[in-house]
């Protein structure tokens, strides 16, 4: 058996184990993280239904949409405009939205308000540059959304863009 062979055995051995443990412990939106770090103080920034300062997410107390996003990725402009057609009709749910981009010469505070401003947000926006809060929740790609309940508990993780329906029937069950 050369290095290679033994290598790729050793992997699928590890990958099996993982397996034999999702199967035993079961996998849900609310384990994948390690959430009993939240909530998590963001920094967060002055915008269109935002100002400067900080907050926890989730907010205490309220069911909230937890948004992750950046400026670059083309899905979260589209998943910004379908939770602005929603937020309205929510108006018991607090709606977050924060980036892990890191504020630079080259992207500045600035531009990631101007961002926002452009894409419609009306509710706060953050900054998450140490990927704290992506890392309580297991975000695996961008857009992320989750939505906790008023205790804080996650009850729903969706990885890429989520649609409208699916994203209102979770709200509806919680509310």
């Amino acid at each position: 058996m050369n290095r290679r062979q033994v290598v790729a055995a050793m992997a699928g051995l590890g990958l099996t184990g993982g397996s034999l443990w999702v199967a035993q412990n079961g996998l849900s939106g609310s384990q994948t993280g390690n959430t009993e770090q939240l909530p998590i103080r963001v920094e967060t920034l002055d915008a269109h239904g935002s100002s400067a300062g900080e907050t926890a997410v989730p907010t205490p107390g309220t069911v909230t949409v937890i948004d992750l996003f950046a400026t670059w990725c083309a899905p979260c402009d589209d998943q910004l405009r379908i939770l602005n057609a929603m937020q309205p009709e929510y108006t018991d749910v607090s709606f977050v939205s924060v980036t892990n981009e890191r504020p630079s010469e080259t992207l500045t505070r600035a531009d990631i308000s101007a961002w926002w401003n452009r894409n419609g947000g009306v509710w706060t926006v953050g900054l998450d540059p140490g990927s704290e809060l992506l890392a309580a929740l297991g975000a695996n790609g961008l857009p992320y959304i989750a939505i906790t309940d008023e205790s804080g508990t996650v009850q729903f993780g969706h990885s890429g863009l989520a649609g409208e329906g699916t994203l209102r029937d979770e709200l509806d069950a919680l509310v």
